[in-house]
């Protein structure tokens, strides 16, 4: 059994939902397939509810009259019988009638938002589901809101997931398609919630992780995950393979065609995740699983909003317990930290939250001083085959990289990932120094 994803822009028109329908029934592979939102109706939901926490109740119907239009149009497109575009109506009709029943709720409270943020995966399903039954194909739609759901630190509770699927699945054992929402689920509180934006691919690796699915495929807009950011840099080109370390590692550091969190669960069970363009569905993508390909370097990504903090402190200097220290402190206000650096004296740690940045200079200014931060700053991470054994791989970079001034390195915590700490303004010159450097052709 397969996983397949479908992001907005791969169904946020008819003709691609269309497209879609003809992609997942050319053979018999029984599928999950997960959809996204339409593509824009996430940001216009998101609206609609700044406009009802501002007790705009005017401006919250004119937008929620504004993105019906725009649903009856697409049922008027997408279907080719009467009975279909009844059955297409009546779900937004029905959706629709919650979304406008949240106007007027004083106040409106992020549970309230949780719920009408969800009604763009809640529509996309369940037309794309009415569409499957009138083209007569054989499937079934599988509420996320069942199966799906977090603990009280925000992350899925996979087992819970494993079990709940292993008990509903069987019932659909005629059906060739099973459709699903990414990104929504409930809480511990068993109210509707969600996994953060992009989370549709995070529910799609779960789902195979939980199911053991032969293959997770993640369908975009762009062939496979590229070796630079094609938005600043000429002439990349799709990664053919990676290891789950590498994929992880590029989508934790920027690469925006894979959510963060997507490759734990497929790791974790093994399950091999292959990124494919539904613009381009010939081209092989990029295939993520245990193997690798031969390359030193494999790609590069690039992560914005960095800050850098320098402690200091002579009491480091021959002492243990100092490291923990600092890091209870980041623990306490749960803030990540993506590189360090340490010397006898110093530590320098980048982090991509400063919303506990006071709190933690407070703590850590009772036993170190700090340096004044610097903001603005970008982690460049370069992927690849880094293993002790393969001569040069530093000297490539910093040859690349001679021009550009470089503030701080991350190298040999794992063998798949040299991080170099910059300056923001110099992303574009580093990236386009590095692809040329690394992999001129």
């Amino acid at each position: 059994m397969h996983v397949w994803k479908f992001g907005g822009t791969s169904v946020g028109k008819p003709e691609r939902m269309r497209s879609i329908r003809n992609l997942i029934t050319e053979d018999n592979t029984r599928k999950v397939v997960v959809l996204s939102a339409l593509s824009g109706s996430t940001n216009a939901l998101l609206a609609i509810g700044e406009s009802l926490k501002a007790s705009n109740d005017d401006d919250a119907n004119a937008k929620i009259d504004a993105l019906k239009a725009h649903y009856d149009t697409f049922v008027a497109d997408l279907y080719a019988t009467e009975a279909g575009k009844a059955a297409g109506q009546q779900v937004i009709d029905s959706e629709f009638s919650f979304i406008r029943s949240l106007v007027g709720i004083k106040p409106f409270t992020l549970k309230q938002e949780k719920e009408l943020v969800a009604e763009g995966e809640l529509l996309s399903t369940q037309l794309f589901q009415a569409y499957l039954a009138e083209e007569g194909v054989p499937s079934a739609l599988l509420p996320a809101l069942e199966f799906m759901r977090i603990d009280a630190d925000n992350e899925p509770e996979i087992k819970f997931t494993e079990e709940t699927l292993a008990e509903m699945l069987p019932a659909h054992d005629d059906k060739q398609i099973i459709v699903t929402q990414g990104f929504i689920c409930r809480n511990p509180r068993g109210e509707v919630d969600n996994l953060k934006r992009g989370g549709s691919d995070y529910t799609a690796s779960l789902i195979g992780g939980a199911i053991r699915a032969d293959e997770i495929q993640i369908w975009t807009d762009i062939d496979g995950m590229h070796n630079n950011d094609p938005r600043i840099v000429k002439n990349t080109f799709p990664v053919r393979e990676l290891t789950f370390d590498e994929a992880a590692e590029l989508a934790y550091f920027g690469a925006k065609i894979l959510h963060p969190s997507t490759i734990t669960p497929a790791r974790m069970f093994g399950v091999p995740v292959r990124l494919k363009n539904t613009m381009e569905p010939a081209a092989p993508g990029t295939l993520i699983a245990d193997r690798t390909s031969s390359e030193v370097f494999k790609a590069i990504a690039a992560k914005d909003g960095i800050t850098a903090l320098y402690i200091h402190s002579t009491r480091m200097l021959n002492a243990y317990g100092f490291l923990r220290r600092i890091f209870e402190i980041f623990e306490k206000y749960k803030t990540p930290v993506d590189m360090l650096a340490t010397s006898e004296v110093s530590v320098s740690v980048t982090i991509d939250n400063t919303d506990r940045i006071q709190e933690i200079s407070d703590e850590l200014s009772t036993f170190c001083t700090l340096e004044e931060p610097d903001h603005d700053q970008t982690i460049i991470c370069i992927v690849g085959n880094f293993s002790a054994d393969n001569e040069g791989v530093a000297l490539k970079v910093f040859n690349a990289m001679q021009n550009i001034p470089i503030r701080m390195i991350s190298y040999g915590g794992t063998e798949s990932n040299l991080s170099l700490l910059i300056h923001g303004k110099y992303k574009a010159d580093a990236l386009n120094a590095l692809n040329d450097g690394l992999f001129a052709r």
